[in-house]
């Protein structure tokens, strides 16, 4: 896990095929077993990623490349915040075949320097509930 300038990068081993992992990047039932209370989750280039976090929280962004099982990228953002508008940074999720499970890198661009922390901790939290949730299936 690291800060690179304005791109955050996590890598998680998850014990689940690369397949299996992908679904809870795209379908709307599995994404919200690790991240949001709801999600509109429409996985072709140029369809919807909507995820509500919280109350107070709502990420809105676009598909921009969904290739399963190995690779899926979205660009991110929570409406009604300036600091990071929906769609103003870009997430690409890597998924490789690593013995019985998968190795998932995700690797956020664009964030202004005042949100990286947040998103660090975040994406370090919502990851370890990801690799539960599979754990879990």
């Amino acid at each position: 896990m690291a800060i690179d300038g304005d791109t955050l990068v996590h890598e998680i081993r998850i014990q689940a095929d690369p397949e299996t992992v992908f679904a809870y990047f795209t379908d709307e039932e599995r994404h919200v077993r690790w991240l949001g209370q709801q999600a509109s989750l429409d996985p072709r280039p140029g369809g919807l990623y909507r995820c509500v976090v919280n109350e107070t929280a709502t990420i809105v962004g676009e598909y921009v490349e969904v290739d399963p099982p190995y690779r899926v990228v979205f660009t991110w953002g929570f409406a009604g915040n300036p600091m990071v508008p929906p769609g103003s940074s870009t997430v690409t999720v890597t998924l490789a075949s690593d013995g019985a499970g998968t190795l998932l890198t995700l690797v956020h661009t664009g964030l202004p320097h005042p949100a990286l922390d947040a998103h660090h901790t975040g994406w370090q939290g919502y990851l370890n509930q990801l690799a539960d949730a599979l754990a879990d299936k």
